[in-house]
């Protein structure tokens, strides 16, 4: 997954796909917005659908792209409880909307600009 995000062009287009919501993007929107050829483009959605990362279905003609936010939450999730340092980073559930809150602390004090 890190793999296929540290493309600028696949990153930018998993961002649109992220904000569009479920409803996702055409590839030739996807294209058009990104300033990319179709078959470049072509090649970096197969990437990320590769990754698991977004996926797509069909309707008419078209081929909609959509954001996997499942396989995106668990990542996040992954990154907060695994990676992080508890003192620094945490993850809870909100149990009015039922969403993950995470949590950054604030612990790191700026340094004192030293006067010459």
């Amino acid at each position: 997954m890190f793999d296929a995000l540290s493309q600028e062009t696949r990153l930018r287009a998993f961002r649109l796909l992220v904000q569009a919501g479920l409803d996702g993007l055409a590839a030739g929107v996807l294209s058009d917005e990104l300033g990319t050829p179709h078959n470049t483009m072509s090649f970096h959605l197969n990437h990320l659908s590769n990754a698991g990362i977004i996926s797509s279905r069909k309707e008419g003609r078209s081929v909609i792209y959509s954001a996997n936010f499942d396989i995106t939450r668990d990542l996040i999730a992954f990154m907060v409880k695994d990676c992080c340092s508890v003192e620094f980073a945490s993850i809870r559930e909100d149990r009015k909307t039922g969403c993950s809150i995470i949590e950054l602390a604030n612990c790191f004090e700026p340094k004192p600009k030293i006067k010459r």
